[in-house]
């Protein structure tokens, strides 16, 4: 029980900011190595293979997010879940949780990787594969598909590492995983001419070796979470559990790839082929901010968790406080810079005057509610971390479900009967929904506050 001390005790007694900051900078670093080795993965296949390659690679996306958001689920559900009982010094449970999450995992593993086998060309073809990108699109997810059973491991204990009180180790897991992904691309790319197959290779080594250090982790005697026989043993609730606090990043991860279908159909109607490019470049911009605000509220999850089952509801409202902060200011540089700077940010990526044009206009409407939207988020990771599993689910589906996809088709309508650009109405539309989503989460938010008061 003193390792037990020596590594969590610290949540429930260390300043709140050493606590975040400690925590936060190994996801955030994670999260901004995971994206640059995803562009360079694309770089060297465009240069080694050719650009019906980068299109064979891109049918691939889809299914490849799809298996990323179950190891959301299961990753997010399992280490939420640990926190919140290692704060009540439960270390039995924990011990439970890392099993049967590893169950959940393997089941789910298995029924991807058969499923894809089975179903390869139909899955492919379904989204959008042709003659000429099917082949190459065939070659990575056969060889790929294996991996992400991998990935999906990595995801889950790597989180629950996190939360077991190794923010450090979680962190250089991912990076090293991507240093070795980085490392093969050229080797097997370019040095032995594998072509696309050779990317694959490298994605699938990279994951498996970043899931046996994971696993290395709760095997060594030293770890005092780690697997034990009694941790095995399936457990209804404890998959219900995981489930129903993992649905809402699931679900989120889901509705947000038909949200991006529908939306380009709309911006297709209004404004071609352009306006969904002017939409992809703003959304690079915006995934990068919301990929530091989940980062910071990855390392607001141990801490919340952990002080919410320890019954500290000052710790808990200091450190949602300083998250909810931090992320908002976050939020605010990149609406600013968004609103002083539309046409450089858009230059960075073209020189069309076309779509210049049109990226101007879009970048300052969706960017100038990112503080919102860095609410909304965090509201919905905190839910998370203290189990409310489904006002989470609610916050995160809201701005996107529930507002964005109707106001899509509402909005255009309304301008273009007022003699406005339809066009610019779908960009309304994504202001709008943020703005709605933002009130629902603050509302939500307030229903909860018994949470920051001693019971």
């Amino acid at each position: 029980m003193t390792n037990t001390l020596d590594r969590t005790i610290e949540l429930e007694t260390k300043g709140i900011g050493h606590l975040l900051w400690k925590y936060a900078l190994p996801s955030v670093i994670s999260q901004v190595i995971a994206s640059i080795y995803n562009i360079v993965d694309r770089i060297f296949i465009g240069h080694g293979v050719g650009a019906l390659a980068i299109a064979g690679l891109a049918i691939t996306m889809p299914v490849m997010n799809i298996i990323h958001a179950f190891g959301s689920l299961i990753g997010v559900g399992s280490s939420a879940r640990m926190s919140i009982v290692l704060g009540q010094k439960d270390v039995n449970w924990a011990e439970k949780i890392l099993g049967n999450s590893m169950i959940f995992t393997i089941v789910l593993g298995f029924l991807f990787v058969t499923g894809g086998y089975l179903f390869m060309d139909g899955i492919l073809t379904s989204f959008g594969a042709t003659a000429e990108t099917i082949a190459y699109a065939r070659e990575y997810m056969y060889i790929v598909l294996p991996g992400m059973f991998f990935t999906t491991m990595t995801f889950n204990l790597t989180g629950l590492i996190r939360a077991s009180g190794y923010p450090s180790k979680s962190m250089f897991i991912m990076v090293g995983g991507a240093i070795v992904n980085i490392a093969l691309d050229p080797l097997f790319i370019f040095g032995l001419h594998w072509g696309i197959a050779g990317a694959a290779w490298a994605t699938t080594i990279s994951m498996f070796l970043t899931a046996i250090v994971s696993i290395a982790h709760f095997v060594n005697p030293k770890s005092f979470i780690r697997f034990r026989k009694h941790g095995w043993q399936p457990k209804g609730y404890i998959f219900r559990n995981i489930t129903l606090i993992g649905m809402s990043p699931f679900l989120m991860n889901v509705a947000a790839a038909g949200v991006v279908a529908l939306l380009n159909q709309q911006l297709l109607r209004y404004g071609g082929d352009l306006a969904v490019g002017a939409y992809g470049v703003v959304n690079t911009y915006g995934n990068l901010l919301v990929m530091l605000i989940i980062g910071i509220c990855q390392g607001m999850q141990p801490i919340a968790g952990y002080n919410y089952g320890a019954g500290h509801p000052d710790r808990l409202k200091h450190v949602y406080l300083l998250t909810m902060r931090t992320c908002v200011i976050i939020g605010l540089a990149g609406s600013v810079l968004s609103l002083l700077f539309p046409t450089a940010l858009v230059k960075v990526f073209t020189t069309d005057t076309d779509l210049l044009n049109i990226g101007r206009v879009a970048i300052q409407f969706l960017m100038v509610m990112f503080p919102l939207i860095g609410f909304t988020i965090v509201n919905s990771n905190f839910f998370q971390s203290i189990d409310k599993p489904w006002i989470a689910i609610v916050t995160s589906l809201s701005r996107q479900v529930l507002f964005l996809l109707p106001l899509s088709f509402l909005v255009p309508l309304l301008f273009v009967r007022l003699g406005h650009n339809g066009l610019t109405g779908i960009w309304a539309a994504c202001t709008i929904s943020d703005i709605i989503g933002a009130m629902l989460a603050a509302a939500l938010l307030y229903s909860q506050r018994k949470v920051f008061r001693k019971q």
